[in-house]
């Protein structure tokens, strides 16, 4: 089972793991947050981080999943990365984070990665009317 971390600024990685709890009526295993506050050491998350992906990790690697690409959580997650072991995605929403629980027992991390990405984008959508 691939392991799932969120990296995010203050509660947000924590909501996204209650409204996923909500759908899939569960709390998943190997499935983690660190919340990042503007007072915290980016060193000390890291590190946070580092033992949070070998508890997550269960031979299959670990998607860390963050919410700014560029920002603090962000260029955290950035140092963890381990091609084909660790893999970081940006851009975190709920329907992201439920296609990797869909998939990541069935398949390897490239593809859920991609699975990720696309369901992200695939959540994001223009409504132009009313019932």
């Amino acid at each position: 089972m691939i392991g799932i971390l969120l990296i995010t600024h203050g509660t947000l990685g924590e909501s996204l793991i209650q409204c996923a709890c909500h759908v899939v009526n569960k709390r998943p295993a190997h499935l983690a947050q660190i919340g990042v506050a503007a007072q915290d050491d980016p060193q000390c998350m890291l590190e946070e981080a580092q033992e949070l992906i070998q508890r997550l990790d269960t031979g299959q690697g670990v998607i860390v999943l963050t919410d700014i690409f560029g920002a603090t959580p962000s260029n955290i997650a950035m140092k963890l990365r381990v091609p084909g072991r660790v893999e970081i995605v940006a851009g975190v929403n709920v329907t992201m984070l439920l296609r990797i629980l869909t998939y990541r027992e069935k398949s390897d991390i490239g593809t859920v990665v991609q699975k990720a990405v696309t369901g992200g984008c695939d959540g994001v959508i223009h409504v132009k009317g009313g019932v």
